[in-house]
Formats: structure tokens, C-alpha cells, sequence
């Protein structure tokens, strides 16, 4: 009997995290799809893998042999995919790269004309992530074999990550709103307002971007949830909600009936590049590593990784 390797993915994160919240958020998937998943694999098989209760989900006898043997096929199954990707990478000559929003900013083209300087014959293919579902931009699923990503985002602890710039989160407010009259906007006047904010299943990206843990324990009201950028501006525009967002935006995605505005008493954002511990030996991803590094005037540091 064949078994979907993304239901033995989704097993292994409960089995994991003990439980379908945290796993859900690890996923990008919400906590009903997720435990659809679960009884669809538990029926292919035959047996119950889990027994559920308040506290969380047990593994059941059944449950702890297949935890045992899942992670490893899993493993091997990633490695194979990310050589064979790799592979039909290097026979084009591409390298592909998965960014999300603005990526890198005015940084990005000089880290391409970087690259391409120093690997003669490469071309670098710069992938849009179109939504917010998957804040790693591809890489956490081997589609890319680097991303340029906003920090901090689901799974980062499992990837190697280069910080490479800050900038300051600004606001974006509809252009009637009261706030918009202000020169800069402390942080503490937004604690009541409605936001636009990503999906539920996104977790710590959705709560970063929102500032949950810099409320002081005030909750946040959610006037909207959108996927896509076009769809926030939208949003925003009709009066739904704010939402923070990296300074940069405003150059990036000006649009009529919004205005940004800077933030005090609030983060900033954090950008880097990641790529999966797997490639730490593969020279053209190194070498791109080091043009984000180079490019931004960054010092390289390396988060660690799950082994």
C-alpha cells in the first residue's frame, strides 16, 4: 500500500509537537484540514495512531512504531528530492531563489549582478511567493534552493539563516483615518485598532507582524485575514484595518487611499537569507550566501539548525 508522503509529514509534526496547534502552525494548515490529514492516514492504515484527549494527542502502540521510521523516510525522501532539483538546477545553470514581498529591497539586483559575476553562465531565477501561506517562500518544501525572507518566520530553527539588514516597521493606514494626520505613530495608539493580518496557520509570522508579544498583554482585534498582497492593500484601503509593515512597502506598494506612516515604541524587521542545512556543502548556494552578505555590508551570522 502506497502512503501520501505529505500525510507522514503531517503525522510526524503531531507526533513531534504533541499536539495539533503547534503542529498546525509548523504546517502553514489550519487545525480542521490538519485533522482530516491525520484520520485519512489512520484509515489508509487500518489503525488509530493517536489517542486524543484534553491534553494533547498520545501516540498509540501503532503510533509509536510508525514514529519510530517516519522522520528517517522523510529525511530520505527530502534529500532525494532536493539532489534531484539540485541536479537539474546545475545541468541549466540556474539557481533558484524564493522571496517574499520587497525580498532584499534595493539590495536585490546588486546581489544578482554579484552572483552572475562570479559564476559566469548562472542565472539567477527569482521566484515570488504570491501568499502568505508559506513564509518560507518555497524553500521549506525544496522548491527553491535559497530564499530571501522577512524574520522571524515558522520553522526558521530547522533552516541555516544569514541576517543581512533591518529596516523600521511602518503603518499602513486607509488615507481618512485620524492616525494618518500624525508625522510618526506611537505603537500604543494601534493597540485598539482593527488589523489586517495573514491566516491563522501561519503562526509566528502572523502574531510578529501583528506585534502580539509588544502589547503588553492587550489582545489584538483582526478587522480582516488576506493571503496576498493585493488583498491586504484592498483591505487596508476599504477601511477593514492597519497593519505593520516593513518601511520599504511604502516605495514598493504605493497605492491610492492608503498612506504609511513610521512606527515608535515597536521592533523593527529583520531581513535574511536561509537555506536548508543539506546545502551547506553546495558551492553555488554558498557563493550566493556570500553575495547577500557582501552585498548589504552584512556580518555573516549563521543560526543553527536541527540536525
Amino acid at each position: 500500500m502506497d502512503v501520501d508522503t505529505r500525510l507522514l509529514r503531517y503525522f510526524t509534526a503531531v507526533a513531534e509537537e504533541g499536539g495539533l496547534t503547534r503542529a498546525a502552525e509548523r504546517l502553514y494548515v489550519s487545525q480542521p484540514a490538519l485533522t482530516k490529514q491525520i484520520r485519512q492516514l489512520e484509515n489508509s492504515l487500518g489503525t488509530p495512531l493517536f489517542v486524543r484527549s484534553r491534553a494533547g494527542m498520545a501516540l498509540t502502540e501503532a503510533g509509536c512504531a510508525l514514529a519510530a521510521r517516519a522522520p528517517a523516510l522523510l529525511a530520505a525522501w527530502d534529500v532525494a528530492l532536493r539532489e534531484t532539483r539540485a541536479a537539474a538546477s546545475r545541468a541549466e545553470r540556474v539557481l533558484r531563489i524564493g522571496f517574499l514581498a520587497s525580498a532584499a529591497n534595493e539590495a536585490t539586483p546588486r546581489i544578482v549582478a554579484e552572483f552572475t559575476r562570479r559564476r559566469p553562465g548562472w542565472r539567477v531565477d527569482m521566484r515570488h511567493a504570491t501568499t502568505w501561506s508559506d513564509p518560507t517562500a518555497g524553500l521549506a518544501d525544496g522548491e527553491v534552493d535559497a530564499a530571501l525572507l522577512r524574520l522571524p518566520f515558522p520553522g526558521q530553527e530547522r533552516l541555516r539563516v544569514a541576517e543581512l539588514s533591518v529596516e523600521p516597521r511602518w503603518v499602513a493606514l486607509p488615507s481618512a483615518h485620524p492616525l494618518a494626520a500624525l508625522e510618526v505613530v506611537p505603537f500604543r495608539e494601534l493597540w485598539d485598532e482593527p488589523f489586517v493580518a495573514a491566516p491563522a496557520e501561519t503562526g509566528a509570522w502572523r502574531d510578529y507582524w501583528v506585534a502580539a508579544g509588544e502589547r503588553e498583554g492587550r489582545p489584538v482585534r483582526i478587522g480582516a485575514v488576506v493571503d496576498q498582497p493585493d488583498d491586504w492593500l484592498s483591505a487596508i484601503a476599504n477601511g477593514y484595518g492597519v497593519a505593520l509593515a516593513p518601511e520599504s512597502t511604502a516605495r514598493f506598494y504605493a497605492r491610492p487611499g492608503i498612506v504609511y506612516r513610521p512606527v515608535s515604541g515597536v521592533s523593527p524587521s529583520r531581513i535574511g537569507v536561509a537555506w536548508a542545512p543539506v546545502d551547506d556543502g553546495n558551492p553555488v548556494v554558498r557563493d550566493f550566501v556570500r553575495c547577500c552578505v557582501e552585498s548589504t555590508g552584512s556580518t555573516e551570522s549563521t543560526e543553527s539548525s536541527e540536525e
